[in-house]
């Protein structure tokens, strides 16, 4: 389900020290980007963010909740974003440091999906 008109907004509102916050229905969800780049998902009005190797200890915390899934042929995908702890919401300098963190991990994904891809630079 995508983010409520209201929680997307209040998102890009408190996400703005960022840089550019927008957001974009995709995938029955609403992507987080930063610049370009995706650092964070919405379903409902929950928010995940992006989780590499790097930061897992991190974001420890996180871990209480499952990931964001799918359903696939009968599987349940977990992808590596991580449900934000609903605290979150209500202390924006947390957000906005949780999210640097997520977007750091959303560059190095993006990195390194960019040199396993032949031909792009």
């Amino acid at each position: 389900m995508v983010a409520s008109a209201s929680f997307a907004n209040f998102l890009r509102e408190e996400l703005a020290p960022l840089g550019r916050v927008t957001t974009r229905r995709m995938f029955g969800k609403t992507g987080v980007f930063c610049d370009g780049l995706m650092f964070a998902m919405v379903t409902g009005d929950s928010l995940y963010f992006r989780v590499d190797d790097q930061i897992a200890a991190a974001f420890s915390e996180a871990r209480a909740a499952a990931p964001l899934n799918y359903e696939k042929g009968g599987r349940i995908i977990d992808l590596s974003f991580w449900r934000a702890p609903d605290r979150l919401l209500d202390d924006p300098e947390d957000l906005v440091a949780w999210a640097r963190v997520a977007l750091g991990a959303a560059r190095r994904v993006a990195a390194k999906r960019d040199r396993a891809t032949p031909g792009r630079t």
